[in-house]
């Protein structure tokens, strides 16, 4: 499993963490939504389930359930701050589209 973290991502998700002192790591994965099919989730995790896929990147766990592993493998995971606006972004290679809003993607 390759999913990596930018810095800004990174600095981000640690405060998160920081601030929840009982979160074992971060659950990353999608859910059907959107016009265009799916869209990502970013959680707090108290646990791993049963089949999940755990991976160490820079020293935060990130949690990932076996039916979005292939969506999101190789995923780039950023942060961005655009004026008064502050969201993860999410360079996925497996996206072949997105929905004109950029909340949901589609996968081939």
């Amino acid at each position: 499993m390759s999913i990596s973290i930018t810095p800004p991502a990174r600095d981000r998700i640690r405060q998160f963490l920081a601030q929840t002192p009982g979160a074992e790591g971060v659950r990353f994965g999608v859910k059907r939504t959107g016009c265009s099919g799916f869209a990502y989730v970013v959680d707090l995790a108290d646990a791993a389930n049963p089949g999940d896929h755990t991976l160490e990147v820079d020293g935060i766990r990130l949690i990932v359930d076996e039916k979005s592993l292939p969506m999101v493998e190789g995923t780039v995971i950023d942060f961005r701050r655009q004026g008064l606006n502050a969201a993860f972004v999410f360079h996925n290679p497996n996206a072949t589209g997105e929905c004109g809003c950029g909340e949901s993607f589609t996968v081939g």
